[in-house]
């Protein structure tokens, strides 16, 4: 195992791979070689340098991820990024590392380094640059075909819909394919606070609270029994 994990991204979206390459950037243990749009740029990458892992998008034009991924070495190890579940299956038939779904948290990837690591270790023992003074300020979500950038500033709370949950902003509203549990999960546990099953609400956005609701403009969000201990707590703390 290098000391280094030596990887390249390979994903025909600009945006996706930045957020990537912003993600592995604080990871001290992975070096990202290359980012390419395209399996022919990652091909010619491969045959020039020594690669370790590929971060490879399924769904690509001319040649597809699937493809180019039995076509390369079997040493060069493979985790499948795509925001299609069903190709799933093909790419663990294909022995990948792992399967990551788009829109991909820092979280979720820690996990799929971990696996590539083969260690039992929890994901914060994972070794990281400075995690508390460079972790993002913002997301992207996917909404309307296209990566969304919402600063945590501009969010005053996020509404469940089943599947889809609505992130209700100072100035409009995006809906995305996300649930709030995975959500929850990507925002700072110090400036946002579950308050119900299917409400989330930034605190610095509250205006007023009692012990059944709290008033965020003119919004009172309800505070289930269930949450009603803990929100008050860490409210009345404040």
């Amino acid at each position: 195992m290098p000391e280094i994990i030596k990887c390249i991204i390979v994903d025909d979206e600009y945006v996706a791979r930045e957020i990537l390459e912003n993600h592995l950037s604080k990871i001290s243990s992975v070096g990202v070689v290359a980012s390419c749009k395209n399996a022919l740029e990652a091909f010619n990458t491969i045959n020039t340098e020594k690669i370790d892992l590929i971060f490879l998008d399924i769904n690509m034009p001319e040649i597809s991820g699937l493809s180019f991924a039995k076509s390369i070495n079997k040493n060069i190890k493979v985790i499948f990024t795509t925001a299609y579940r069903e190709y799933a299956v093909e790419g663990f038939d294909l022995q990948a590392v792992d399967y990551l779904l788009k829109p991909i948290s820092f979280e979720r990837l820690l996990q799929a380094i971990n696996k590539y690591l083969n260690e039992n270790t929890p994901i914060k023992n994972v070794s990281v640059k400075e995690i508390i003074s460079e972790k993002n300020d913002f997301i992207f979500v996917r909404s309307e075909r296209k990566m969304i950038k919402i600063n945590f500033c501009e969010i005053n709370y996020i509404e469940s819909l089943s599947d889809y949950i609505k992130i209700h902003l100072k100035d409009k509203t995006i809906i995305t394919r996300e649930t709030i549990s995975n959500i929850e999960a990507k925002l700072p546990k110090k400036e946002f606070i579950r308050v119900h099953r299917s409400f989330i609400v930034s605190i610095k956005s509250i205006n007023s609270f009692t012990s059944e609701y709290v008033e965020i403009g003119n919004h009172e969000i309800p505070i289930s029994r269930s949450y009603k201990n803990e929100v008050l707590q860490r409210l009345e703390s404040n």
